[in-house]
């Protein structure tokens, strides 16, 4: 065993206190920039404060979620694109907020790393700031992890946290959903955030490279067409919301349509999906390229729905009309049907689906 020559010191053990205290004037800056109505208090004291009231709210019952990126991260590293995947971090917790009716308030990320590169770390905070910005929720605070032998040179983990808002007796699903109910579908922007361990497995089959110019996307490499972030939802389903236009909302991620519109369903319903919106192009390229089934394209990712509306028939007109007038791409996808049993999702594919 080799003895130290001198004093050891925490960067020797590899920790650099100067680069954490540097990122984290980089990214004040940030922060102060998606302050909102609420916030009390600054950055750099030991817990952040918030306080529903100076937000508008006269009887809030609070909601909070926590999500990560997964494996797109590992798209993000190798690519070395990272100015995207902060708004993914956000949009997967704020969408999953809104659709039980609440407003995001505030949120907190956490970083890790095993050694601290201040421009890496900016960047990616820079894009949570962004995601904030979109939500119009506040970068109330966070942490990051320097931790040396726990990630590869270049490595590193997020994870994201948001508390959010609504009036008792104004959250989502509505108790009044019922047979005839529409569904409708907002476009997503591509595979979002989830299904990227099976989209590595066809890049890692196919050959490709992240480098390589996307067949699906002119002029765009295939890093830069998979690393198209995930759309935040926050705002428009806000607005369709406070209209009394939503009855429902589903946020497509992990098990895709089957697997997410069902949990907002009460029993006695069945959703039928009619799938003849238009699918982005790269999920028949990876369909095609994997050869994997249509059944297992909808269990893994959204498939071009990002966000799925039940709303009362009468109101399908208005609803569309607001989203639109919102810079929403809307599609009427489905109805609600009886049902014994359960709640499920019953699509019926056209032929040659998702191409």
């Amino acid at each position: 065993m080799t003895s130290p020559t001198g004093p050891l010191s925490y960067r020797d053990a590899g920790v650099d206190i100067d680069a954490g205290d540097a990122l984290v004037d980089r990214i004040k800056p940030l922060a102060c920039s998606t302050a909102r109505a609420g916030v009390l208090g600054g950055l750099g004291g030991f817990g952040a404060l918030f306080d529903p009231r100076a937000a508008g709210f006269a009887d809030p019952v609070l909601v909070a979620t926590t999500d990560g990126v997964g494996t797109k991260l590992r798209v993000a590293v190798e690519s070395g694109l990272h100015a995207t995947v902060g708004q993914d971090l956000v949009a997967m917790c704020v969408n999953d907020l809104v659709v039980q009716g609440a407003e995001p308030l505030f949120f907190l990320d956490y970083f890790a790393t095993g050694a601290l590169d201040v421009e890496q770390a900016a960047t990616i905070i820079a894009g949570i700031a962004e995601g904030c910005r979109i939500a119009g929720c506040a970068l109330v605070g966070g942490e990051t992890a320097e931790m040396p032998g726990m990630y590869a040179a270049g490595d590193y983990d997020l994870a994201g946290f948001a508390v959010g808002a609504a009036e008792r007796g104004r959250l989502l699903p509505r108790q009044d959903i019922a047979p005839g109910d529409l569904v409708l579908g907002l476009a997503a922007s591509g595979v979002h955030s989830n299904g990227f361990s099976l989209v590595r497995k066809i890049l890692a089959l196919s050959g490709a490279r992240l480098s390589d110019p996307a067949p699906f996307a002119e002029g765009a490499t295939l890093g830069q067409a998979l690393m198209a972030p995930t759309r935040i939802y926050v705002r428009p389903l806000l607005a369709l919301h406070r209209a009394g236009l939503l009855k429902a909302a589903a946020h497509i991620t992990g098990g895709g349509l089957p697997g997410n519109l069902p949990r907002v369903l009460p029993a006695g319903v069945a959703a039928e999906i009619e799938a003849g919106w238009p699918v982005p192009p790269v999920f028949g390229w990876l369909a095609r390229t994997g050869h994997v089934a249509p059944e297992e394209m909808l269990r893994v990712f959204n498939c071009g729905i990002g966000m799925a509306l039940v709303v009362a028939e009468q109101d399908a007109e208005a609803a569309a009309a607001l989203l639109a007038a919102e810079g929403e791409a809307v599609r009427r996808i489905g109805r609600l049907v009886p049902h014994d049993g359960a709640p499920e999702a019953r699509i019926a594919l056209p032929p040659g689906w998702p191409a």
